[in-house]
């Protein structure tokens, strides 16, 4: 604890100092009169806490907490990563396959019951976030998972077993993939967000990979259950180290002040941060949160339903869902899902062999692709990346379908590589786009007041596209083979068109600058060049969902009698009254 308080110490001297500087630049004389800005906020709408935290060195505990919570993504991408080693090996085909092979049914059941857990525990935990807290929520749903193991890996003939075991640990995965990048959004300082959100991507990629090598070394070494028994048993392993280590980590400082938690929540902040629990940064934060809670309140009790009736909430709403459905539907889970059974039609001996190669592209590309998140326009390389991946599959589907033979893949060896090179350039342009900007660009599209169902809503339109493309893979391509990749060119054609027409940019934007702009309608074609300056002296203070006084049901605002600290006056020019409600509620303070 010494070594954090020296550490904090210095924090927040340098703090002080850039608080003392701005100070100084300002004089008395430059300071308007009319809209003067509270304390603590900057002539142009943004606290002043913002720019300091911007000249603060990260701290160890803010990487500790978001690598650990990341953990969460690893155990996703090991249990997935897993099957598709087990649907090859010899004694995992002895007990549950039928007569040494699986039907479609019985292998898309076992592969897309994991799923459609996720999609349950995903809708469930964004309640269980709001009850118990981020953190607790983190933990408990690792050691949920480890009842789902249990129960994998107890089974002995019986596949109907294994399958329900992967629905009980997909319940946990689910409800992981919704608290881990939630609580790290809330808990982490933003220079550092994206990056750390994006991570539980690389954790993702790296538990594929991991999985890869575990069964390729188990499948080599064992030829009776340990075949599989041990990577399976595994899996606790992670959710263990997950579960007890999420203990020892603070709450979400802004879970923790909603729920009454003040001097917890400033605590945590202040750690978090490297700083005095009281200096000038924990104090614009803490005003700032105060500031939307009390909007918040203003409008009584608001509904779950206003994620479709608020401020632009809708078209943002549906949009996140698009994008999270879109990341499934790039078609990377049916090489991660198949990949061994896939390139066995290759004609290559050892197909373990080229699932480590592919996870190993995808953790590389991954770690770049982290790199784009913090110095790459978010549009550019989603629309690049789905343009990338849509020729790939294009090339994937005609080889495969008109150049390898696919009785007899070493007549056409060379037929066979092209396959394993376009795989490879589809996971290099998934993992540096798709993958992680998916995650980055939905943790930022919501306002906070909605941030949880929405992105449990979004997170289970993942789930729900995966489960089905994990389902009914093996029944397509028996049927129409590698025409199946088409299916995913269109989709990638699609998403391009629609990252182009509906999503804007958002890099180097606050969150309070995301919002203000979905609210004002502008332009994604000429986001990238939209200016806050262009709303005047007070920027984006007040135009805001976090910051309106929204009457329940979130279509119109509240009004003031007076122009009371803080409170919004009910602007006809942009919010008309509603010709059904002519009621004038008077906010509180």
């Amino acid at each position: 604890m010494g070594l954090f308080n020296r550490k904090a110490q210095k924090n927040e001297a340098a703090a002080n100092a850039v608080m003392a500087k701005q100070e100084k630049e300002t004089s008395p004389a430059e300071t308007p009169v009319v809209g003067t800005p509270a304390r603590g906020v900057s002539p142009n709408g943004q606290h002043q806490g913002a720019s300091v935290e911007e000249k603060l060195p990260v701290t160890w505990l803010a990487l500790t907490l978001g690598a650990i919570s990341s953990i969460g993504g690893f155990m996703f991408g090991y249990e997935s990563g897993q099957i598709s080693g087990f649907l090859a090996m010899s004694d995992f085909l002895d007990r549950f396959g039928q007569d040494g092979a699986f039907t479609p049914v019985r292998q898309g059941t076992i592969v897309a019951l994991l799923c459609a857990g996720t999609l349950v525990g995903c809708l469930a935990s964004g309640v269980i976030c709001d009850k118990i807290g981020r953190k607790w929520t983190i933990s408990s749903s690792a050691f949920f998972y480890i009842i789902g193991v249990v129960i994998e890996i107890t089974s002995e003939r019986q596949w109907v077993q294994f399958a329900m075991g992967r629905f009980a640990a997909g319940l946990g995965i689910g409800a992981l993939s919704t608290s881990v990048p939630m609580y790290q959004s809330e808990s982490v300082p933003k220079a550092i967000r994206g990056p750390v959100v994006s991570s539980y991507q690389l954790l993702i990629t790296m538990g594929i990979w991991t999985a890869y090598m575990v069964n390729y070394g188990t499948s080599a070494a064992y030829t009776n259950d340990a075949q599989w028994r041990i990577p399976n048993g595994l899996s606790a392993l992670w959710a263990v180290i997950l579960g007890f280590s999420m203990i020892w980590l603070p709450e979400s400082p802004r879970y923790a002040y909603r729920i009454g938690r003040v001097d917890e929540a400033r605590t945590n902040m202040a750690k978090l941060n490297g700083v005095d629990a009281y200096s000038p940064l924990i104090e614009a934060e803490i005003a700032e949160i105060e500031e939307k809670l009390a909007a918040e309140r203003a409008g009584g009790d608001h509904p779950w339903y206003e994620i479709f009736t608020g401020p632009r909430m809708l078209y943002r709403t549906i949009l996140g869902m698009v994008l999270q459905a879109g990341q499934q539907l790039t078609g990377a889970n049916f090489f991660f899902y198949y990949g061994t059974t896939i390139f066995k039609s290759t004609g290559i001996q050892n197909s373990y062999i080229t699932s480590i190669i592919l996870g190993s592209v995808n953790v590389g590309a991954t770690v770049a692709g982290l790199w784009i998140v913090k110095n790459c326009g978010r549009r550019k390389a989603l629309m690049i990346g789905a343009a990338w991946m849509c020729g790939c599959f294009l090339v994937y589907s005609f080889v495969g379908r008109f150049a390898l033979d696919a009785t007899n893949p070493m007549a056409t060896p060379a037929a066979g590589k092209v396959l394993i090179v376009f795989t490879c350039l589809f996971i290099v342009a998934f993992a540096t786009t798709w993958g992680p900007l998916v995650w980055a660009v939905v943790g930022e599209l919501y306002p906070a007041r909605y941030r949880a169902p929405c992105m449990a809503l979004a997170t289970a339109s993942n789930w729900l596209l995966n489960f089905l493309i994990s389902f009914f893979t093996t029944f397509i391509t028996n049927k129409i083979n590698y025409f199946y990749g088409l299916v995913f060119a269109g989709c990638t054609f699609a998403l391009f068109w629609i990252v182009y027409f509906f999503m804007i940019e958002t890099k180097d934007r606050s969150l309070e600058e995301i919002d203000t702009m979905y609210v004002l309608g502008v332009n994604p074609r000429t986001s990238a060049n939209w200016d806050p300056k262009m709303l005047g002296e007070e920027g984006t203070k007040g135009l805001n969902t976090d910051g309106l006084y929204l009457k329940k049901g979130g279509m119109d605002i509240k009004k003031t009698e007076t122009s009371g600290a803080g409170l919004m006056v009910h602007d006809e020019t942009r919010f008309p009254d509603n010709p059904r409600d002519k009621e004038v509620p008077v906010s509180t303070a």
